[in-house]
């Protein structure tokens, strides 16, 4: 019986260089997300460069990353709402579904959908307004 190839075995840096490079190709056309990337990157190879080492480190675990990826959304956060992450990830599934093979894609997607999460909570939470919200209720034993 032939086992499968673990996805991450498949991706290496240089697959990470060109998968980050073609995404943030389209993203930088994409009419909602363009103008934002525009007025935030400034100096895009290095930017490419920064989050070829990001994926690195969440995929292959290289730790090459050594940033603040919350940091770095809080400082344009008065530009970013929660629709713009739900058009990330559109593109991102579609950019590494056209460039990996299902079980890698599904992968990359998964890591991406959590880190979403993780930031637009911190970015959107606000606890005030979860304190308004009901309760589930607790069923009785």
């Amino acid at each position: 019986m032939q086992r499968a190839i673990e996805p991450s075995a498949i991706v290496t840096e240089e697959a990470l260089f060109r998968l980050v490079s073609a995404f943030y190709a389209r993203v930088r056309e994409d009419e909602a997300l363009g103008p934002l990337f525009a007025g935030a990157v400034g100096d895009w190879p290095a930017h490419l460069e920064r989050l070829t080492a990001f994926w690195s480190s969440v995929v292959l675990g290289s730790g090459r990353y050594k940033g603040n990826p919350f940091a770095a959304h809080l400082r344009h956060a008065d530009a970013i709402d929660s629709s713009m992450f739900d058009r990330w990830l559109v593109i991102w599934r579609e950019t590494t579904a056209s460039r990996f093979p299902p079980e890698t894609a599904a992968l990359l997607q998964f890591k991406a959908d959590r880190i979403a999460e993780s930031l637009k909570a911190g970015l959107f939470f606000r606890p005030e307004l979860a304190a308004l919200q009901p309760r589930p209720a607790v069923p009785s034993a």
